[in-house]
């Protein structure tokens, strides 16, 4: 066996499933997956620390260009961090807001009910920012690029959100309009690119959602 191949494992952790046992797996963590909903009405019941971690865990798991990792997530628990998050997104907001009221997407938001008031990110207990990394630094200072960031960030992202939705919270991912604060606020590299802040804990009591359909898989899919 050639130097190359000893630097690969055999795929130890693969477990085949017979048909219709896929088919029942799939179809429970398709109707798990269906009843996931952005909230923006949050409790500040506190989360355990551990149920965080091991979401932020999974999330690492997911692919990425050339295994990079062209991520972190920065955990927020301060109340006074979640405050000035909150004071400096609504600031941006409001401009945004002023803006675009008029404009598609200020009307394709309007039946969200969404405006530059965010409370929910000084009432929920825990803060995720997510930072995208164009590269990160070698020991010797020297830039070592990375690749399909955006791609790898936003499937991590994803893997994140669901990791929430098992354990049985509700998030909701949020970007501020002029995210650039974040760096400074919470120590990041200027270089990072603030990719979004996913927002979790429990709902509110009362909690409602606006009223929403997806697509049906007609829609959606081609099958060739």
């Amino acid at each position: 066996m050639s130097t190359e191949e000893n630097r690969f494992h055999p795929l130890d952790n693969f477990h085949e499933y017979a048909p219709e046992i896929m088919e029942k797996r799939s179809r429970f963590f398709l109707e798990q997956m269906k009843k996931r909903r952005s909230v923006r009405h949050f409790s500040d019941r506190h989360v355990p620390g551990e149920v965080i971690e091991n979401c932020l865990r999974a999330a690492s798991t997911a692919p990425s260009g050339a295994n990079m990792q062209p991520w972190h997530f920065v955990a927020i628990y301060s109340k006074d961090m979640k405050k000035k998050i909150r004071e400096a997104s609504e600031r941006g907001e409001r401009e945004f807001y002023r803006k675009q009221s008029e404009k598609t997407w200020g009307k394709a938001l309007k039946h969200l009910g969404t405006n530059s008031e965010k409370p929910f990110l000084e009432e929920a207990p825990c803060l995720i920012a997510i930072f995208a990394q164009p590269y990160s630094l070698s020991k010797n200072g020297e830039k070592v690029p990375h690749y399909y960031v955006n791609h790898s960030t936003g499937l991590a992202a994803g893997i994140l959100i669901s990791s929430v939705h098992n354990a049985g919270l509700v998030c909701l991912p949020y970007t501020p309009s002029d995210p650039g604060f974040l760096n400074e606020m919470l120590g990041r590299p200027s270089y990072e690119k603030p990719f979004m802040i996913l927002v979790v804990g429990y709902p509110k009591k009362g909690a409602q959602v606006p009223p929403i359909s997806k697509k049906s898989l007609e829609e959606f899919s081609t099958f060739i």
